[in-house]
């Protein structure tokens, strides 16, 4: 055993990483499927006796659930895509085109991914109420947009800064654009990372809970993290059926992260090869 923990340490430790992110869904999994009679007699450890489905129901049209997916991943979707897009586009003008003050750009993206959302409710809800866009799906879209391509035109920049230069002028000897150079030859060699900034702001997106919070105040636009929020605070549900909850709000992301498993797994493959 000590050889063992000797020899892999770093296994070792994401097994035990692992085992501390499974084991609370797996019981979250289990509490979603019990009555509250079984959950209240045998506690949330035990193993259900059959597939109680009222938890899950209750929660579905308690608060229009399908409703609320639609939103997260409308808002979740597009921000991905425009989020990836801004970011390409910034970051080919700032690594590769290396225009003048590069880096005093690049420190106003940083400075914007470590402000705190909490600084940023009262300015985005005044200028929302204002553009008239207040409890809109798309005020929120373009708020997140912004927000995530800070972070992905930070990162596109350093790994575009390090394309090789060779490339770039073989094809503008050949007559190729800027454009062309864009889309032909720097996004198809950096698709690895550009996927792997698709899934993350997918589901970073999809988590986020106070801004929704804030800018979303209808029903009909709300998301699914608001939604659960909303009702634990109302106090309205019983243990089951905060697990079915918290299942059914969980579970659109895992699949969408195993969906695309093999692009992030091929991003972070390749970026550890460079």
């Amino acid at each position: 055993m000590t050889t063992a923990l000797r020899r892999y340490p770093v296994l070792i430790a994401l097994c035990i990483a692992a085992l501390f992110m499974v084991v609370p869904f797996l019981i979250v999994a289990v509490n979603a499927f019990k009555s509250p009679a079984e959950y209240s007699q045998h506690g949330p450890l035990s193993v259900p006796e059959g597939l109680y489905l009222d938890g899950l129901k209750s929660f579905w049209q308690r608060v229009d659930f399908g409703q609320k997916l639609v939103n997260s991943v409308l808002i979740s979707g597009s921000v991905a895509v425009l989020a990836v897009i801004l970011s390409v586009l910034n970051a080919y003008a700032i690594g590769i085109g290396r225009i003048k003050g590069r880096t005093w750009v690049l420190a106003f993206f940083v400075l914007a991914n470590v402000l705190p959302q909490e600084a940023l409710v009262y300015p985005i809800y005044y200028l929302a109420k204002q553009a008239g866009l207040y409890d809109t799906r798309l005020s929120v879209i373009i708020v997140f947009t912004v927000i995530q391509a800070a972070f992905g035109t930070y990162l596109l920049s350093s790994v575009l800064g390090q394309f090789p230069r060779e490339i770039i002028e073989a094809a503008r000897i050949d007559g190729a654009n800027k454009w062309q150079v864009l889309w032909r030859i720097v996004v198809p060699v950096s698709r690895p990372t550009i996927g792997v900034l698709l899934v993350f702001f997918f589901i970073w997106t999809w988590n986020e809970f106070l801004l929704p919070l804030v800018m979303l105040i209808s029903n009909d636009n709300q998301t699914v993290s608001v939604a659960l929020g909303v009702l634990q605070g109302q106090r309205l549900m019983d243990a089951t059926m905060t697990n079915a909850a918290a299942l059914l709000g969980v579970l659109p992301a895992i699949v969408f992260f195993l969906v695309f498993q093999r692009t992030l797994t091929r991003g972070i493959a390749v970026g550890a090869v460079k």
